[in-house]
């Protein structure tokens, strides 16, 4: 297909590959079905209207939507239409957005003109519009153009082709421990991202999986979720989820639930445990980038932290860093050795690879380790020592003229009781010298812990 071409997108791996099932098959549950045939009737319908608003192949289209079937439907129509999907998380401010369409010059925004739900809708009603922009073609040949997460500094653009996507679908139908066809997905996380994009969405029409957003971003909703139908589902989220599932009590047995699988950030031992002594399902591990999809996995929960390399994908650790195979360079507009070079990816991950095993071990970012009075210290050792502690709902330490430590409390917590409780558990030249309590830790829109110093020093005095 003229999809293996990297600088090229081709419209036809659209049907080829996630619309080649039966058309009486459910794909999405909103919670009313949709099955095939609807979805590809929508998205017909919706390429003619992007095309009648000025989008052509090769050119691109923004979408600024929250999760919602108006985001498939116009998404899959963009790709169909042989042009360039360009996501923004739809809470980002004007002023990002506004930014964004300078720089990537798409052909059409497409965004809400009426939403419905609150806050906690995973999934929401969206009455959509389609507006013209710019006349010229897209700024590179990527089927995808996404920005990275931002959790330590600013965004990166990053593009992938669509050969990467398909690569990637069909690198998850040979990853043991995903969910099977006739199975269901209880999908979580925000399809802007890569997670939910290609894990979920991508993945699930593919292969044939239904996918299950709950009504309400609320433990007991996605227990309900799994609990309607007698066909196993697989919880896709991220650690953030964890702990919403492990403080929830479900009101009987769940015997549809087999595994819940997430990515994002490492995962506190404690959470993990609480997880599954509440549930007794594996808690599957998935370490993944937006510039390369996924890279390894270890959904049975076997080797934690330790994942097994995805297929296709190979990782090396060079001076202490985890590099990963990527033939050209997913940035656009960026060239940059310390970031992609020679066919890698620099992941700036610190980490390490069993060379008997071939096991990966994350071990954080790789800039987490400091000298305090010429010792070494790894500030996420001391981040995992925190976090473990009774009262702790979550922290991130960084360094910021000594070690810091930012703490979101789980209940009754001071200061004091924090740093006796780390005296006793980290030697001296580890233990954070300042700490600072805050109502709510910043995370970004794919739920992950923010590590800007300024976000955080900003979020401690507001």
């Amino acid at each position: 297909m003229a999809a293996e071409n990297p600088t090229a997108t081709d419209p036809g791996w659209v049907d080829e590959v996630l619309f080649a099932g039966r058309p009486t098959d459910i794909c999405l549950r909103l919670p009313e079905p949709v099955d095939r045939a609807s979805l590809h009737q929508m998205v017909v319908t919706a390429q003619d209207r992007l095309v009648g608003a000025g989008l052509r192949p090769g050119g691109a289209a923004v979408l600024r939507l929250p999760p919602s079937l108006a985001y498939v439907v116009n998404l899959l129509a963009t790709w169909r239409a042989g042009a360039q999907a360009i996501l923004l998380d739809h809470r980002l401010t004007d002023h990002e957005v506004d930014r964004a369409l300078v720089r990537l010059t798409p052909q059409v925004v497409v965004a809400p003109i009426r939403s419905g739900g609150g806050a906690l809708k995973v999934f929401v009603d969206v009455t959509e519009g389609v507006t013209r922009y710019a006349d010229g073609p897209a700024l590179s040949g990527h089927a995808v153009i996404q920005l990275s997460s931002g959790s330590t500094g600013p965004s990166k653009v990053i593009g992938r082709t669509a050969a990467d996507l398909v690569a990637e679908v069909r690198r998850y139908t040979r990853i043991d421990g995903v969910a099977l066809p006739g199975e269901r997905i209880i999908l979580l996380p925000s399809m802007v991202h890569v997670l939910g994009l290609v894990g979920g969405l991508l993945y699930g029409l593919h292969a044939g999986v239904e996918l299950v957003p709950p009504q309400r971003l609320s433990g007991d909703a996605v227990l309900a979720a799994i609990a309607a139908d007698t066909t196993p589902a697989t919880v896709l989220g991220v650690p953030f989820h964890i702990g919403l599932l492990a403080s929830t009590r479900p009101t009987g047995p769940l015997p549809q639930l087999r595994r819940m699988t997430t990515g994002g950030e490492l995962v506190p031992a404690a959470v993990a445990r609480a997880f599954t002594d509440r549930y007794g399902v594996p808690l599957g591990n998935m370490y993944g980038m937006t510039e390369v999809g996924v890279i390894g996995t270890d959904l049975h929960g076997s080797h934690r932290p330790s994942i097994a390399p995805a297929p296709g994908i190979e990782v090396r650790e060079s001076g202490g860093e985890l590099w990963v195979s990527c033939p050209t360079s997913p940035y656009v507009g960026l060239s940059d050795p310390t970031r992609w070079a020679d066919g890698w990816l620099h992941t700036r991950d610190a980490g390490t690879v069993d060379p008997d095993t071939g096991l990966v071990t994350v071990r954080g970012r790789l800039d987490s380790q400091v000298s305090v009075g010429g010792m070494k210290v790894d500030l996420t050792e001391v981040e995992a020592t925190v976090a473990e502690l009774p009262g702790v709902a979550a922290t991130v330490v960084v360094w910021d003229d000594g070690i810091t430590a930012y703490v979101q409390p789980d209940g009754p917590l001071s200061e004091e009781t924090l740093d006796k409780l780390l005296a006793e558990r980290l030697a001296g030249y580890k233990r954070p010298r300042v700490l600072r309590l805050l109502d709510q830790l910043p995370r970004t829109t794919t739920g992950k812990l923010v590590r800007s110093t300024d976000a955080l020093r900003s979020a401690a005095t507001s």
